[in-house]
């Protein structure tokens, strides 16, 4: 499952084909292949003496990292990995809101955005020691779309790609889409060396700073990461030459080890921990505003739910404000699907609780409280506080009006299971993009679907999956245009449907060691760290 978000997100699981990623409940997304064992060299403790030393930046993770090492179908926790071991031909800056330049230093489209052309930096290598130029870029991308797996369905707009020459790659699509995003995406996007990869289809041969040091599935000092001396940016003293992961699922433990020193960044504390953060000494905290948004998916085929009435007054009964203020600050009221900060957000959109309309819509369908009383199955992320606060309330609320919600927490991988099979009448969890772009919300969670994947409402509506497949031309061309769909899409989904009620986005906390310099949140990376870009203070 990916981090929630996807990692998962929540996370996450190609989506349509999906494995991240997406999104999905407990922290991640998604689902991977089959990991690979490495060569260990001991692990974090071995190298640290327990703490975090000068070189060594410890990451503490709250589940296993690795799911699946191939950079072509990975899609969940590892991209906090893979991110360091990989790069794409672009990286999303999320400040800038653009994409800057990564593996190509530029590019440019034609008018009709149906041609992309990508200058490639020289004299890159790969973990193997071997050239990154553009025959190998265009083999990587080639294999990732072969493989079909994970988030491969981002280069569907593609038909056909050139290496012009050695420091020159050309795109040639089938319809307009925004590539340079497109090559940002933090899942199958990554450029690596298909001649290292192995008969199980798995390789760590990527151009990044950092390459596989130790690796022990299941083990809480579970990966090490070390620098990659012939890295294309080179190095200075002051930055971390290995990496540790040590697992930490209690946010507790974690925020102790932090204080001892023993880890240097946790992923996420909670508000009363967050507060204590910001005065601890030997601590600093970091808060932003990330694209992870929680999604309450109602069963638009079968049962109760099937009845947009009852659909739409589950939508009136969530306590929406009384929810962003229990969450003290870790989430935000949503406003549509699209968070704030990617093309496709629309304000104006932020839900309210209106209980007698709910009540009265109730009725229409049969229950209330002086009816028949209404039961239905609701699965969340097992070990996720704001889900099951969300689930506490809303079963309170829904008490008063003779609908009892039989909620059950349960691990992603059962829960998707469960929903792939039609086996509840809510399905909440997380959601966040694969690449900085609305279109995955959309597209996966949207989009008719013969065999749910994470089209967990079930929703099938013409109209909407043709909206849905203009979206990467007009994103491409006409931005003022792509974003009135998505307005459109939000409304019919949302409020014609009611297949889905967004109550908040999350809100990052995180915590990390003062000496840490130089850490940036970049929602576009879900809970990544990278870490060539920290120094520690002299």
């Amino acid at each position: 499952m990916r981090w929630h978000k996807r990692l998962l997100v929540a996370g996450v699981a190609g989506v349509l084909a999906l494995t991240a990623s997406a999104c999905a409940g407990g922290q991640v997304r998604g689902a991977g292949g089959t990991p690979r064992p490495q060569a260990s060299s001991g692990s974090p403790a071995d190298q640290t003496g327990g703490q975090a030393n000068d070189s060594t930046f410890v990451y503490a993770p709250n589940s296993d990292v690795v799911t699946d090492w191939d950079p072509a179908t990975s899609y969940s926790n590892e991209i906090v990995a893979l991110a360091n071991i990989y790069e794409g031909l672009t990286r999303y800056n999320s400040q800038t809101k653009q994409a800057e330049p990564r593996l190509a230093t530029e590019w440019t489209s034609s008018g009709d955005g149906k041609e992309w052309t990508f200058k490639l930096r020289q004299n890159v290598k790969f973990h193997t020691g071997d050239p990154m130029d553009a025959e190998a870029a265009k083999k990587a991308i080639e294999r990732t779309i072969e493989k079909k797996g994970g988030a491969a369905y981002i280069w569907d707009p593609v038909e056909k790609i050139e290496a012009v020459d050695a420091g020159t790659l050309k795109f040639t699509l089938e319809y307009a889409a925004p590539l340079d995003l497109i090559s940002s995406s933090g899942y199958a996007a990554w450029i690596y060396d298909v001649d290292a990869v192995d008969a199980d289809g798995r390789t760590t041969a990527g151009t990044g700073p950092y390459t596989i040091d130790s690796w022990r599935k299941g083990e809480e000092n579970e990966l090490t990461l070390k620098a990659f001396q012939d890295y294309w940016g080179g190095w200075k003293p002051e930055q971390y030459k290995k990496v540790a992961f040590r697992v930490t699922p209690e946010i507790t433990t974690a925020w102790q080890l932090l204080q001892k020193g023993e880890v240097n960044w946790v992923r996420r504390l909670n508000p009363q921990l967050f507060a204590q953060a910001g005065s601890t000494p030997g601590v600093q905290s970091a808060q932003t505003e990330s694209f992870q948004n929680l999604l309450v998916l109602f069963n638009t085929a079968d049962g109760p739910t099937k009845d947009v009435r009852v659909r739409q007054a589950l939508q009136l009964a969530i306590d929406y404000d009384g929810l962003a203020a229990a969450l003290e600050g870790s989430g935000v009221k949503a406003s549509g699907l699209v968070p704030q900060g990617l093309l496709g957000h629309v304000e104006g959109m932020a839900p309210k609780q209106d209980l007698p309309r709910a009540q009265q819509l109730l009725a229409d369908a049969g229950y209330g409280p002086d009816l028949e009383e209404l039961e239905l199955d609701l699965t969340y992320a097992v070990g996720d506080e704001d889900q099951k606060l969300l689930v506490t309330l809303l079963g309170s609320t829904l008490k008063q009006l003779n609908v009892t919600l039989r909620a059950k927490p349960m691990s992603w991988g059962a829960q998707w299971d469960l929903g792939k099979k039609r086996g509840q009448d809510v399905f909440v969890m997380y959601w966040y993009p694969d690449y900085p772009d609305a279109y995955s919300w959309f597209l996966n969670v949207f989009k008719s679907a013969d065999k749910p994947q994470f089209n967990l409402s079930y929703l099938k509506n013409p109209e909407i999956d043709a909206a849905i497949g203009k979206l990467p031309e007009l994103t491409a061309t006409d931005r003022a245009a792509a974003e009135e769909e998505y307005r459109k899409l939000q409304q019919k989904i949302i409020q014609e449907e009611a297949a889905v009620a967004a109550p908040y986005v999350q809100r990052y906390q995180r915590a990390l060691s003062a000496d840490v310099q130089g850490y940036q949140d970049n929602p576009a990376y879900p809970s990544v760290v990278f870490f060539y870009d920290l120094t520690r203070a002299s």
